[in-house]
């Protein structure tokens, strides 16, 4: 079940979603059995495979070192997000770049997944794709998890693909943590996190989807983030 999980792809342009994505919503349809025996299994794995949580090295809580933040302002409140230079220096360059020059002003958060994440950064309101830039090397390597209010790029089926397009994970997301530098185990690079208005982002995650075009899990009302800017750390 592990590995079948491993498979789910965020693909930027919602290509070959549909059946691995069916797979995870489906583990939601479990019995509490089911679930026990999954839940046992995850712990098992993260027993061989994990340093205990106060570990510097796995503990998003522990990242130490510089930190930008950003000031997000969507249609449903403000997001306070710092970014974890010291982890992820790529990403969060690339992720400030289209920050500075604006272009996440004005897109929508265009996939939301009750339970799952909500991801944005690269339609426009009317569902037209917003063309952006040179694709990133991931760093999900870097130790930092695919927890509850985190930010991670989104990407296709290769590993360093991602360009503008970014996910919150709404709960914690174990699966979609780097195991291997291979294409099922690198997982999704984890750069920042929301450290201010969770209770918004639990809003979007909730709003109804449905079908736009050959897009699914896309809000029925737009969710729009109106603007995006580096601000001063305190």
């Amino acid at each position: 079940m592990r590995e079948a999980f491993k498979s789910f792809c965020f693909d930027t342009g919602f290509h070959g979603l549909n059946q691995t994505l069916k797979i995870k919503m489906n583990m939601n349809l479990l019995s509490n059995v089911h679930r026990g025996l999954v839940v046992s299994v995850f712990l098992f794995f993260a027993s061989v495979f994990s340093l205990p949580a106060f570990s510097d090295a796995h503990s998003n809580s522990e990242t130490n070192g510089t930190k930008s933040m950003i000031k997000m302002t969507t249609s449903k409140g403000e997001l306070l997000i710092e970014l974890y230079e010291d982890k992820a220096p790529e990403t969060v360059k690339n992720f400030r770049q289209y920050v500075e020059s604006g272009f996440f002003d004005g897109l929508i958060f265009h996939r939301v997944i009750k339970g799952f994440m909500i991801q944005g950064g690269g339609f426009m309101s009317d569902m037209t794709e917003k063309p952006n830039g040179t694709p990133i090397q991931n760093e999900a390597d870097n130790g930092l998890k695919n927890e509850v209010g985190t930010l991670a790029m989104a990407r296709t089926g290769d590993p360093h693909s991602a360009t503008s397009q970014f996910f919150i994970n709404l709960v914690d997301n174990d699966f979609l943590n780097h195991t291997g530098k291979n294409s099922q185990g690198w997982g999704y690079a984890v750069f920042g996190k929301v450290v201010d208005g969770l209770d918004v982002v639990t809003e979007i995650g909730d709003v109804a989807t449905g079908q736009s075009g050959r897009y699914s899990d896309v809000p029925l009302e737009a969710v729009v983030i109106e603007k995006a800017e580096m601000i001063d750390s305190e």
